[in-house]
């Protein structure tokens, strides 16, 4: 189908239905619950109440079978009220229910799916550990066979999803031997919260997205069955890199949630605050800035929206997915900055938004691939280096 600019009548449902809750239901909660660092099961119900949960799953699972803009739109006006409410939808549907989806058995699918997508329950994905972020290949957690069953032992952390009420359990990728060149295997398991060894930990004191729930995760002597590996064994790495292909462009939904947010505070800010007689809106030095966050907000969608497409239309989108994650990443903090400093001091204090929205923007910078790494991906797939 040849590329539209105009959303169908169905997204922009999703995009104002998904507006009008966040005002409503997130808003008014989104400070006390980031100064308490608590995550809302309520709102998390709520919104799987919505459809929010397993947008793009067939309805054969429980889904809601929709297309990945649609999906892509929501996590984005999420974002534009809170970033932990939109990391919260974005990790369960691009992170939890995604591998599940693409890459599970059969029995798999009926057996988790359905649960996860009427928001009764969220799903992690535990691929970070203390010594493998961006090096991936750092991975020290492992599955050895021990007779019929594996035995899952070491640790992850930074995971989304894995430690509150509504935790269902985790896709968890370990090393499980080596191959014929030598290089590791790696192969996912599904585990379920409650499983003997599998012990989730909230982690506290964070920066940014407070009122997400982050978890450090450890396995000790985990027994697993052949049952529990997702699609087969050694299809770990590539299940991880197609998983984060997607996830990336959550992220990159975020970041434009993220920046249409601060530009929304920064421009009614700037028309309210006078100074020397006037609003500080009409002032060139800050007009411009809200004048460049307009213009890149609109550049952003527009690329984002296209990389989405894309993966709707079954044709590659990595490149374009990382440059969509970089690109949405780095505007949204060009935003929250220019947003505080149109606030002035004023922006410094929690009960102004933009304090808020300046901290969380930081992890998209981060979370799915750091800036560094996205620009590994693209200067790659543009020739840089040798083969």
């Amino acid at each position: 189908m040849p590329l539209s600019f105009e959303l169908t009548d169905e997204q922009k449902l999703i995009r104002d239905s998904v507006r009008a809750f966040a005002e409503k239901e997130i808003r008014p909660l989104a400070h006390e619950l980031d100064r308490a660092e608590t995550f809302s099961p309520g709102l998390t119900k709520r919104m799987g109440a919505m459809g929010l949960f397993g947008m793009t799953v067939d309805p054969e699972y429980g889904g809601q079978g929709m297309d990945y803009v649609s999906y892509i739109i929501a996590v984005e006006e999420l974002a534009r009220v809170d970033g932990s409410q939109a990391a919260t939808l974005a990790a369960h549907n691009s992170l939890g229910v995604g591998p599940i989806y693409y890459f599970g058995s059969e029995e798999q699918k009926k057996r988790y799916l359905p649960k996860l997508c009427s928001g009764d329950h969220v799903w992690a994905f535990a691929l970070t550990e203390p010594e493998a972020g961006s090096d991936a290949g750092g991975t020290r957690t492992t599955a050895k066979k021990d007779g019929g069953q594996w035995k899952l032992n070491g640790s992850k952390v930074f995971i989304t999803n894995a430690s509150c009420s509504s935790s269902l359990g985790a896709t968890v990728q370990a090393v499980t031997g080596a191959k014929p060149d030598g290089k590791k295997e790696y192969t996912c398991f599904l585990l379920e919260k409650g499983t003997p060894g599998y012990t989730p930990k909230t982690m506290k004191d964070k920066l940014l997205w407070r009122s997400s729930d982050t978890a450090e995760l450890h396995f000790d002597n985990v027994a697993l069955s052949d049952a529990q590996i997702l699609g087969k064994q050694g299809e770990g790495f590539h299940q991880m890199l197609k998983t984060l292909d997607a996830g990336r462009l959550s992220i990159a939904a975020m970041g434009l949630g993220c920046a249409q947010g601060a530009y929304e505070l920064g421009l009614k800010y700037a028309k309210q605050r006078r100074q020397f007689g006037k609003p500080i809106s009409t002032f060139q030095a800050n007009a411009f800035k809200l004048a460049d966050m307009a213009m890149g907000i609109e550049h952003a969608r527009l690329f984002l929206y296209k990389a989405c497409w894309l993966k709707d239309q079954k044709r590659p989108y990595a490149t374009e997915s990382a440059m969509a994650k970089l690109y949405c990443a780095e505007l949204a903090r060009m935003c929250v900055t220019h947003s505080l400093q149109l606030h002035g001091a004023y922006g410094f204090m929690g009960e102004y938004q933009i304090e808020r929205f300046f901290r969380d923007e930081k992890l998209l910078e981060v979370g799915e691939g750091t800036s560094e790494i996205q620009r590994l991906v693209i200067s790659r797939s543009i020739g840089c280096y040798e083969p």
